[in-house]
């Protein structure tokens, strides 16, 4: 599904009169997936000439174009700076990709804490791309 056809999905809703930020429909989820060693091995900003020539995850290229195809939007998000974008750009094409946008400069280092006015929930990669299961798991939250 293309960005103008998602787009054209979001609902606008209001809350006391006033609007707030677009939701998507509920069937349609809103993958954010990190690049380096995620869906190829990891390459890091300091070697460059890597990036057009690393192989993708067969099993990430599948599972990923088959949520493109089901509706679902994909975001690939890297540590790779700005300056790398046309290779990025380049290497998702020509592996065969399918996604709707970028989000380059994602900050290094890893341990990762992502809070957002919104429910978020997170898969941390582990090798192997399957069909997604539920799963019961302890969290942490703001204290009430």
């Amino acid at each position: 599904m293309k960005k103008e056809d998602i787009d054209k999905q979001l609902s606008f809703v209001e809350k006391e009169g006033k609007m707030i930020s677009p939701m998507l429909p509920k069937s349609i989820k809103n993958y954010l997936i990190d690049i380096d060693g995620t869906i190829c091995d990891d390459v890091p900003n300091e070697e460059p000439e890597r990036m057009l020539t690393v192989e993708p995850y067969e099993d990430a290229l599948k599972t990923i174009n088959n949520w493109y195809d089901e509706g679902h939007r994909i975001t690939f998000f890297t540590s790779r700076i700005e300056e790398f974008r046309d290779l990025t750009e380049k290497w998702l094409k020509n592996s065969g990709f399918k996604y709707h946008d970028i989000i380059m400069g994602k900050p290094r280092g890893g341990n990762y804490h992502w809070i957002d006015s919104r429910k978020v929930r997170s898969t941390r990669y582990k090798g192997k791309f399957t069909d997604m299961v539920k799963k019961e798991l302890t969290i942490e939250v703001f204290k009430s």
